[in-house]
């Protein structure tokens, strides 16, 4: 079976949701132009970004869908399952629409979405990007995160899973892939989960996944996290830019 022809255009930056779309793209062997978004000198926040997604964040994509005209699509999880609707009749990364693999695919995405991603990415900005330590959020969202990878290893250690739904890597996966990978970011020790980390190795060695987790810039967050020096640099030229942005969003709102 032929999948439809293709005419994305992803934009992206080099973050945990941002390689979600990429990978996934890899995986299903597709066709795609990338547009680097300056997320430091907000580009996700000009007009004409905003035409497209008008939450003003990374990733989005557009195509010519089936009826011949434009559509914008963003919302990681969204694109993830378009991609598999629209491109994936073999199901590469899916399962056919209605089977229990296909709903469980669906626990794992909604999972991720909703959980992993909010809370370590709170955990992120309370460890790396706030002007001041904060004790409580420090502890309130990496503790969170922790008992969110606890239930990941669990699953995963049960009945020696090597994915999250059935025998394969799905958009499930995929949508985990990037933060699980920058666990150390957000003060989160990879060791003392064992099974999560091997599924991240196994993850790792994908052609799809290494492929793709490096659009549209090489993915280093681990050897980031091994040089403490260049960590610290790192997380300071980004908290500059996180609080600019986020007075600037205050601001306006007060408007």
């Amino acid at each position: 079976m032929s999948s439809p022809n293709s005419n994305i255009t992803l934009f992206t930056t080099q973050t945990p949701n941002g390689i979600k779309i990429s990978i996934a793209l890899e995986e299903l062997g597709l066709p795609y132009k990338t547009e680097k978004i300056d997320i430091s000198k907000d580009t996700q926040k000009e007009d004409w970004f905003l035409a497209i997604n008008p939450n003003g964040r990374i990733p989005a994509l557009t195509d010519t869908f089936s009826d011949g005209k434009p559509i914008n699509l963003f919302e990681s999880g969204s694109i993830l399952q378009y991609l598999v609707e629209r491109y994936d009749p073999e199901y590469k990364i899916s399962f056919p629409t209605g089977t229990r693999e296909w709903y469980e695919t669906n626990n794992w995405l909604f999972f991720q979405n909703a959980g992993v991603g909010p809370m370590q990415g709170q955990a992120n900005h309370f460890t790396r990007y706030a002007p001041e330590h904060i004790e409580y959020g420090v502890n309130r969202y990496q503790n969170e995160t922790r008992r969110l990878y606890s239930v990941l290893d669990k699953h995963l250690a049960s009945d020696n899973r090597p994915y999250l739904v059935g025998e394969k890597c799905t958009i499930a996966d995929i949508s985990h892939y990037g933060w699980v990978a920058s666990a150390g970011w957000a003060g989160i020790d990879i060791d003392k989960y064992p099974a999560l980390r091997a599924w991240e190795e196994r993850m790792t060695r994908r052609p799809g996944v290494e492929k793709g987790r490096h659009v549209p810039d090489p993915h280093t967050i681990k050897e980031l996290l091994k040089d403490k020096e260049q960590m610290e640099k790192h997380a300071a030229e980004s908290r500059k830019w996180v609080q600019a942005g986020m007075k600037q969003d205050a601001e306006k709102a007060r408007k």
